[in-house]
């Protein structure tokens, strides 16, 4: 439980930062990348398990004083649920990305996104190359492994286009 409190409080800290540096300068666009929470069954479209339904409860509590200007999901059940609290919490619907087409997405979410902060749900094998895209570099060189639904990405990127990465556990 003091891990839990002390993870909260540095990610709070974390984005407060990050949030104060990005209203004095409108140049700076935030990403937080994650990956969508456990999935019942391997069918075409599960939904969360609650264990799934748990942790996306914990990420919304992590993430609850951020001002999150939009929020995007694949199609699938198990990414909109991943992220819904999130989108509610700031008075946003969760709107639609195609995760298999990372160089596309990333030039039209930039491109609509600019100066602000965006949270995106995607998948094991699409989220690394997202991340990837945004940095214009290859961080991730494989996808995430399969049983592992705790990646936490902070990306911040620049007006001249620098971009930095913060890879956190939750």
């Amino acid at each position: 439980m003091k891990f839990k409190s002390l993870l909260v409080l540095t990610l709070f800290l974390l984005f407060s930062t990050l949030t104060a540096v990005a209203q004095q300068n409108s140049d700076i666009t935030t990403f937080v990348l994650v990956r969508h929470a456990e999935k019942i069954d391997d069918s075409t479209d599960p939904d969360l398990t609650p264990q799934g339904y748990q942790r996306a409860e914990r990420l919304a509590e992590m993430l609850q004083n951020i001002p999150f200007d939009a929020v995007y999901s694949s199609e699938r059940i198990r990414t909109r649920e991943t992220v819904r609290k999130i989108a509610d919490q700031n008075g946003v619907e969760i709107l639609s990305y195609e995760p298999h087409e990372p160089a596309e997405e990333v030039e039209r979410l930039l491109h609509s996104n600019l100066g602000k902060t965006v949270l995106v749900s995607g998948h094991s094998n699409t989220t690394p190359f997202f991340a990837n895209e945004l940095l214009d570099r290859e961080h991730f060189e494989d996808k995430f492994d399969e049983s592992d639904y705790g990646n936490l990405l902070i990306i911040t990127i620049d007006g001249d286009g620098e971009s930095k990465l913060l890879h956190l556990r939750y």
